[in-house]
């Protein structure tokens, strides 16, 4: 194999680690078809939703490219509405319940005739909790509506809101869709994982989480529903939000998630190798080697060339790991790196990877 990593900015992490890389605007569609009908990919591999899936779907439809898992699922999950369309009209899934409005005299009339308070208001196309609030009240609405604008990708200002499930957890269930021994697609799932999040962006992550069979059991049915659909090979994160042993169905990504960074330190096989395996047509192991957990380790600081103090004094942590990413501009709340730990439980995973993560400090 040669990769060829592409990014927005010179220098990004992946630009470190391939055999050669390219900066351009991803969500310009002539640049990337430019870049694609130049390089000639074999394969091409989404790693984040900012990027123009029009395209995608356009060379894929001409044998430009094979996009993992297909272009229309990069299409359908980069924006809300169109997986949110699709699991709860089309396939029936369980969903919170939502509804969509361009301006905020259209959200105001959703929430009044039905949705009611408290809800979940989200750009219909942003990531990693960007343009996220949970609204407790009228008093709070506009302000939600504006940072809704703000942190979408795209300045369309339309949203979904959604009515807000009293669940006793989250998970994501890791699902790989790769080539059986019979050249067929088979679906393989990861162990279920539990998640904290703050403002939609993942801070903790461990594995596995602890579910009744009956709440795994409607999660996988969940997951394989959706991924069967989408097709393809490849990972993907499906995230269901769980009560006892009911389950619903929340977001999907078709691509390593954040949350499952975990498996780094708690499979045989991480999830970036589950998904390397299946693009290539190569056997999948998803077992569970170890309990474990993750912590995000933040910039804390805005400033360019950061070194990090504290690695030694994080490691000296037995059974944990760190994995700092080489992002060459640090943010107050941009994710640097993940402390990992691997523990008797998760509970004892959780409190190490959390005690890692706060050792390690960016400095300028």
């Amino acid at each position: 194999m040669e990769v060829i990593a592409v990014d927005r900015y010179d220098n990004a992490p992946g630009h470190q680690v391939a055999h050669r890389a390219q900066v351009i605007d991803m969500t310009d569609g002539n640049v990337l078809t430019r870049l694609i009908e130049s390089e000639r990919p074999h394969i091409v591999v989404p790693e984040i939703e900012a990027i123009a899936t029009e395209t995608l779907l356009e060379l894929e439809r001409a044998g430009t490219c094979r996009v993992i898992p297909t272009a229309r699922a990069a299409h359908l999950t980069m924006n809300r509405e169109g997986i949110r369309r699709l699991a709860a009209e089309t396939l029936k899934l369980p969903t919170s319940p939502y509804a969509f409005a361009d301006s905020f005299e259209q959200l105001q009339a959703a929430i009044d005739g039905g949705i009611g308070y408290p809800c979940v208001i989200k750009p219909v196309m942003s990531s990693s909790g960007k343009g996220q609030s949970k609204v407790d009240g009228p008093a709070e609405l506009k302000a939600a509506w504006d940072y809704a604008n703000a942190g979408g990708r795209v300045a369309k200002g339309r949203v979904i809101v959604e009515g807000f499930v009293d669940f006793d957890y989250e998970i994501t269930q890791l699902t790989v869709r790769a080539l059986g021994a019979d050249g067929k697609v088979q679906t393989h799932f990861c162990e279920p994982i539990g998640h904290v999040q703050v403002k939609g962006d993942y801070v903790e992550s461990w594995q596995p989480q602890a579910m009744s069979a009956a709440a795994l059991d409607k999660a996988r049915a969940i997951a394989q529903a959706v991924t069967d659909d989408l097709g393809g090979l490849g990972i993907f994160g499906v995230e269901c939000f769980v009560q006892g042993d009911r389950v619903w169905f929340s977001e999907v990504s078709p691509r390593p998630h954040d949350t499952g960074m975990v498996t780094m330190i708690t499979q045989r096989q991480s999830e970036f190798e589950l998904h390397a395996r299946a693009i290539l047509g190569l056997p999948v192991d998803t077992s569970l080697r170890t309990p474990g957990a993750s912590a995000v380790i933040y910039g804390g600081i805005e400033a360019a060339g950061i070194r990090y103090e504290g690695v030694a004094e994080a490691l000296a942590i037995p059974g944990t790991d760190l994995r700092l990413f080489g992002k060459p501009v640090a943010f107050e709340r941009r994710r640097m790196g993940v402390a990992l730990a691997e523990g008797r439980d998760t509970d004892e995973a959780r409190e190490k990877a959390k005690q890692a993560a706060a050792r390690v400090r960016p400095l300028r």
